[in-house]
């Protein structure tokens, strides 16, 4: 057989059209490193590749673009670190209402569950405690909070919007709206577990008391017991309370208030960090000393600007979302890169020490709570690590040379503007 037949050489022709084909599909470039490339990049020859004909729900689906058409940088998968309050169903009662998203919702969340609560005007949420240090952060409105710590000592304190308090593990405490529509807030528990459906509280437990322990308990005869409730109240309608000094009155005694504040105004401070991209107010145990176990930054980007590349070395990352529209990428060993959309009401999280970055995908500000179950508040910049690295060593990493590296942020931004 003639090797150099036509047959042959249309053949060997066609195969050559094939590699090259081949070769294309697995280029990588800046922008787009992986073989195969990754995205819709993959479709400008076939664009039906990239659309999905259903079914489908569109009202879902548009909020999440960075799912539906991941940046060509993202690679590989990684669990699920979006979850919302949106769709957590609400408890609701004469007086306010109460929804969850725990660990048993949102699979990541190891370390905190969040609660999202209303109370109207003069709503309460019944005395009660729990196994998990609370900490909480005032989205509307105002409340007055009581608890008493294991001395008996007592705080009486009114929270405005912006305000935090918290409440030490086994603590008793009571929460009641006072704002002139009440409140609504957001509660965190140091533990990713734990549900605000399963407390430890005050009728439940009188409820469960033989009578003739009561009368012993108190001194009093059991008669005077016998109108408490058989079911507990949980959240309910209650009377306004009086003045707030006669209260703290009232409630110190002869004993006195408790050494340390419960509460915090994390709006009301100095930002910890600005720039032209915008600000972060750092809250933890070193300006706010009894909140023992739980950190927290308040973060605000301007339209355009990023919370820069960074991580977090001691504690995973919950993330509240109270205005604008974010983007999030987590960067983690693999490589794996993942990126998600986030708008108010949003949950995300971010393990410990996993590399990330919150872009402001909006017109107008993204504002954001990073939470921490941990004592201190601490991140890594990788502009700054790289700032503060000999220019020779990052230059052989990046191709970069020690000119330009010099001028990489030195000071730890936080953020960015655009």
């Amino acid at each position: 057989m003639d090797p150099l037949s036509r047959r042959n050489l249309l053949a060997a022709a066609a195969a050559g059209t094939v590699m090259t084909a081949a070769s294309a599909a697995q280029a990588a470039s800046f922008g787009n490193p992986d073989r195969p490339p990754q995205g819709v990049t993959n479709t400008l020859s076939n664009p039906s590749s990239a659309t999905d004909p259903g079914p489908q729900n569109p009202a879902l689906a548009s909020q999440f673009p960075g799912a539906f058409s991941p940046p060509a940088t993202d690679v590989g998968d990684m669990p699920m670190f979006w979850a919302s309050f949106n769709n957590a169903p609400r408890r609701v009662q004469n007086g306010g209402w109460a929804r969850q998203v725990t660990q048993a919702d949102f699979a990541i969340s190891e370390q905190i569950s969040g609660v999202n609560m209303r109370l109207t005007r003069g709503g309460i949420r019944e005395m009660h405690w729990h196994q998990q240090a609370e900490w909480a952060y005032v989205t509307k409105g105002a409340c007055r909070i009581t608890t008493i710590d294991a001395a008996g000592r007592a705080n009486v304190e009114d929270v405005g919007e912006g305000g935090l308090w918290y409440f030490p593990a086994g603590l008793p405490h009571s929460l009641q709206g006072i704002g002139p529509d009440g409140t609504e807030f957001i509660l965190c528990f140091d533990d990713g577990k734990a549900s605000e459906y399963s407390t430890l509280m005050l009728t439940e437990w009188m409820a469960h008391t033989p009578p003739e322990v009561l009368a012993l308990n108190f001194g009093l005869p059991a008669e005077t017991f016998a109108r408490i409730p058989l079911d507990d109240l949980y959240i309910f309608q209650g009377a306004m309370p009086g003045p707030l000094a006669a209260e703290q009155a009232e409630a110190a005694g002869s004993v006195g208030r408790m050494p340390r504040a419960s509460t915090f105004d994390l709006a009301g401070m100095a930002p910890s960090r600005s720039t032209k991209g915008g600000e972060a107010r750092i809250v933890d145990s070193r300006n706010f000393p009894a909140s023992t176990t739980i950190a927290a930054a308040l973060v605000t980007v301007h339209p355009g600007g990023l919370r820069e590349m960074h991580w977090h070395p001691n504690a995973d990352e919950w993330q509240y979302y109270i205005a604008g529209e974010a983007e999030m990428t987590i960067f983690a060993t693999g490589p794996k890169a993942v990126t998600q959309n986030f708008k108010p009401g949003d949950i995300g999280y971010v393990k410990k020490s996993l590399g990330h970055y919150v872009r402001n995908t909006g017109t107008t500000d993204l504002v954001f709570l990073e939470v921490f179950r941990a004592p201190e508040f601490q991140d890594v910049s990788l502009s700054d690590w790289l700032a503060h690295t000999p220019r020779a060593m990052v230059s052989q990493h990046l191709n970069v040379d020690a000119a330009t590296i010099a001028r990489f942020p030195a000071t730890k931004p936080v953020v960015m503007p655009q």
